[in-house]
């Protein structure tokens, strides 16, 4: 049995993501604010256990609970792997760092670095005495490698997280069983998240326009496509411990 945690699973990319992952020897633990019916309806038609956890990914001091309580549920003898993917993410705020309140500062490094921190450092105590292969895939973006106007924040969750991801390996690698990570940029997907970005002033994100015309023409990937590209590169050899990848370029 295989068991996949996955972050922001409810919909959009996550979604795709636990949709492309559904399978009789598979489980799936669903972090996020809300449930999925056509996620849950798809998993029973495939014979696929999923179970969603209702969480706040900005409670960052009750993820360690979180994580304890998912790992109750993982029958250990079984696993032949256990996968954590973050991808639960938000875009806003949006605009001039002079703009942009303090507490929304404060609650998007919470959900897209401090979250994916902390759920790692609790899969790694939970792991580190099992003989399994263990993997985590951070979603990171474009954004890591290349700052736009009014996207300090997540900018900088970004590459934050990719650097994590750095010194996650560097403290693994020489682990008898390690924990290997890598993260991913995805490209650009078809969801709320670009929904709000169209919706933003050009005051605050100077190159709004340039997203409506990627929408207008077409050019925007589906989270299913994208999410089964992330599952297989999951599950693959093509997964690199500490690699930091961009899917349009592979």
């Amino acid at each position: 049995m295989k068991y996949f945690i996955i972050t922001g699973a409810s919909k959009g990319l996550g979604a795709g993501i636990a949709s492309a992952l559904l399978s009789d020897d598979h489980h799936l633990f669903c972090i996020s604010r809300g449930e999925s019916q056509s996620l849950t309806e798809e998993a029973a038609a495939k014979k696929c256990t999923v179970d969603f956890f209702l969480f706040d990914l900005a409670v960052n001091h009750d993820i360690p609970g979180l994580v304890e309580k998912i790992f109750q549920k993982i029958d250990r003898d079984r696993a032949t792997g256990i996968y954590l993917v973050n991808n639960a993410g938000v875009i806003k705020p949006v605009g001039r760092i002079e703009d942009t309140p303090a507490d929304a500062v404060e609650m998007h490094m919470r959900v897209n670095l401090l979250a994916p921190m902390l759920l790692t450092a609790a899969f790694v105590k939970h792991t580190k005495d099992l003989a399994t292969e263990k993997r985590i895939l951070n979603i990171s973006s474009g954004a890591a490698q290349h700052p736009y106007y009014g996207w300090s924040s997540y900018c900088t969750a970004k590459a934050g997280l990719e650097m994590f991801g750095r010194c996650m390996h560097e403290e693994q690698k020489d682990e008898p069983g390690p924990v290997k990570s890598m993260s991913v940029a995805p490209g650009i997907i078809d969801t709320e998240m670009q929904t709000t970005i169209r919706g933003t002033s050009e005051r605050a994100f100077i190159h709004r326009e340039k997203f409506v015309e990627l929408k207008e023409s077409g050019q925007l990937v589906s989270p299913s496509k994208a999410g089964k590209r992330i599952a297989r590169l999951l599950l693959s050899s093509s997964f690199k411990d500490g690699d930091i990848i961009d899917l349009r370029d592979s």
